[in-house]
């Protein structure tokens, strides 16, 4: 397989032409479906005369290296309409299983909108692929066909990194991306799950995201994100917002705490006789001898009827 076939599209990568499509076997010239005959095809797949391969559509098993986690079901009943009208133009591109079953390594969206559409038999491609051609082919498909959320674009490209040993400047040509695309991407991983979660539902665009990665202290990042929802920030805001929490306008930064003023002698054994004379623990001097407050603090009618004689008798 070429190092940069995905960045030329699956057909590239699924070494497929338009002859094959049109039943010619352009290397000599012979009719595909004499050379499918001549061939083991599993007895679930049917060989019409022409070459396709047709096969029920429940019989097909996801790709367990698709990176789509979810399918947006209006667009899905879209393509199931346009099937019931057109039927499907493109193939699925299969491969065979030891359990009998089959995987669908590009054309998820269209297995499902057939069976949606009633449909109980499909045109397939029956291939061979190793797992990481498996995960590629699902990843560009994705990329080129239907937009993967930002979150399982930034999995797939690092699970092709993981998988295949790749380097992001490598995994950027194979896909055919920009390799800062790709790097971008990636770091959206490094947020937290809440955060990447509101990224899927669209509360928070890339840009946000990327504005928030930006953030050096997580608690001020916390607080950004809120600000981004609760105000409905701009990306250029965020980005502004970034730059000020990164440069002293701290957001979490914690409150000095004041320092308890310590009273005079004076004033505490002022306090002590207020208590003695009043019979009440809450009593207060606010200020010093010369010139303040004095609180006298109660609970109920009780306290305050006494308070109040107390008063009164010292005039």
């Amino acid at each position: 397989m070429a190092r940069n076939a995905l960045g030329k599209g699956l057909g590239a990568l699924l070494g497929e032409n338009l002859a094959a499509s049109q039943g010619t076997d352009v290397s000599n010239g012979n009719s595909l479906s004499e050379k499918v005959r001549n061939s083991s095809i599993p007895p679930e797949i049917t060989v019409k005369e022409d070459g396709s391969m047709w096969i029920d559509p429940s019989l097909l098993k996801p790709n367990p290296k698709q990176p789509r986690v979810e399918f947006n079901q209006k667009k899905l009943d879209e393509l199931s309409e346009s099937i019931k009208e057109h039927g499907i133009i493109e193939p699925i591109v299969i491969e065979a299983a030891e359990n009998g079953e089959f995987i669908i390594i590009a054309g998820e969206r269209r297995s499902r909108a057939s069976k949606m559409a009633g449909l109980t038999s499909v045109p397939v491609l029956l291939r061979k692929f190793d797992e990481q051609q498996k995960l590629e082919i699902a990843l560009i498909e994705n990329i080129q066909r239907a937009d993967l959320n930002p979150i399982e674009e930034a999995m797939a490209y690092y699970n092709l990194i993981q998988l295949s040993d790749l380097s992001q400047d490598e995994v950027a040509k194979r896909v055919g991306k920009a390799r800062a695309t790709v790097a971008n991407a990636i770091r959206l991983l490094k947020l937290p799950e809440d955060i990447q979660k509101s990224l899927v539902n669209g509360q928070i665009t890339s840009g946000h995201a990327r504005a928030l990665l930006m953030v050096k202290n997580d608690a001020d990042m916390r607080v950004m994100f809120g600000k981004i929802i609760g105000s409905d920030l701009s990306v250029r805001e965020a980005e502004a917002l970034a730059d000020q929490y990164n440069n002293g306008s701290r957001a979490a930064a914690k409150k000095e705490e004041k320092k308890p003023v310590k009273k005079d002698a004076d004033v505490l054994s002022f306090e002590q006789e207020l208590r003695n004379i009043f019979g009440t623990r809450d009593v207060s001097l606010k200020g010093d001898i010369n010139k303040g407050s004095i609180v006298i603090g109660y609970s109920n009618k009780k306290d305050f009827d006494r308070i109040y004689e107390v008063l009164l008798s010292k005039k």
